[in-house]
């Protein structure tokens, strides 16, 4: 773990791992609730941690530097169900790619819990992390142009769901109709750093 002042006061942590990245958000939002924590944002990355806002950032990185961050208590979060058709015009090569048939592929991914690692690249896409590293993917060769919104789509070691049509060079496997990002909604967002996600199969919902 390393911690590095940036401007008068925020801090960037950097972490070894997504993993490590996830459990140190879920512990500073424990003494940020806890009242021992004071600090305007938190904003968790692949490997960092954004602390903005914080009185005296030069102590706080001394502090975390030397402390032992314990495992995130993701079961305790909220856990938010997504209905899925596993429809996807990627859904072929996904199979391949794991050596497995489109269905066991589909009943792969549907019988995994997520976590929100992170949120980015739009507003309301969540990073899901979850699938064991055997099942990361490549990105496409060659992205689309227009991706729609609803995708549900797998790149590396993340699942995640595009909120509206942009281009985008993720596998797609699947089509959800929720709502990801509605700013008529309090909040916006539907997922948020640390929640939990399951794909539910349409059939099933």
């Amino acid at each position: 773990m390393r911690a590095l002042p940036v401007g008068d006061d925020a801090l960037l942590v950097e972490l070894a791992s997504g993993a490590e990245a996830q459990a140190l958000h879920a512990e500073l939002l424990r003494r940020r609730a806890e009242g021992s924590l004071a600090v305007r944002e938190i904003v968790p990355a692949a490997r960092t941690v954004l602390l903005d806002g914080l009185a005296d950032p030069v102590r706080w990185a001394s502090e975390l530097a030397s402390s032992v961050v314990p495992p995130s208590p993701s079961r305790a979060r909220e856990l938010i169900e997504l209905p899925v058709r596993y429809d996807g015009p990627d859904l072929a090569e996904v199979a391949a790619h794991w050596e497995v048939s489109e269905r066991e592929a589909a009943r792969i991914h549907a019988g995994t819990e997520f976590t929100v690692a992170f949120c980015g690249f739009a507003p309301g896409f969540g990073y899901l992390t979850g699938l064991p590293a055997r099942y990361d993917v490549p990105r496409r060769a060659t992205p689309r142009t227009s991706v729609p919104a609803g995708a549900v789509a797998l790149a590396g070691p993340y699942t995640g769901v595009y909120p509206r049509s942009s281009p985008g060079g993720w596998q797609l496997i699947g089509t959800t109709e929720a709502v990801l990002w509605n700013h008529a909604r309090v909040p916006a967002a539907l997922l948020s750093p640390g929640t939990r996600v399951r794909f539910v199969p349409a059939e099933h919902a």
